[in-house]
């Protein structure tokens, strides 16, 4: 079965019962693929809900998830590297922590479902592969 990383720009939707078309893509998703997630996309996700009961809710949704995990220090040189090569190369991502998404999605070898232009900025440079 295939593996997916969504993305928070496109949890956010989901959870807001938003119907667009990256919501019933990520619904497919959910009942045809394993959709996972990252550290990162988790924060996030839960730290945007102001009320308790739906953060305890979406908490124990997106728990159930696979979550990828990965040696902290590691994760956090390694993703630095991808903002500074495509820095480099005159390319400035808005939220390090897209690189730091990237870097769970490439390690772990899935694709990462978004609706946010800065991942095909980096997809363009790097081993990078989206839905």
């Amino acid at each position: 079965m295939n593996r997916v990383l969504a993305d928070t720009s496109v949890w956010i939707d989901f959870f807001n019962n938003r119907d667009l078309p990256h919501v019933q893509t990520l619904q497919y998703h959910l009942s045809n693929s394993i959709v996972c997630s990252c550290p990162p996309v988790v924060q996030e996700v839960l730290q945007g809900i102001n009320k308790d009961i739906e953060y305890n809710n979406v908490k124990d949704a997106i728990l159930t998830l696979e979550i990828f995990v990965a040696d902290p220090l590691k994760a956090a040189v390694e993703s630095a590297e991808i903002y500074r090569y495509l820095r480099k190369r005159g390319i400035t991502i808005r939220k390090p922590n897209d690189c730091l998404i990237a870097w769970y999605a490439i390690q772990n070898q899935v694709k990462l479902f978004h609706v946010d232009s800065d991942f095909r900025l980096i997809a363009n440079h790097t081993s990078l592969e989206l839905l």
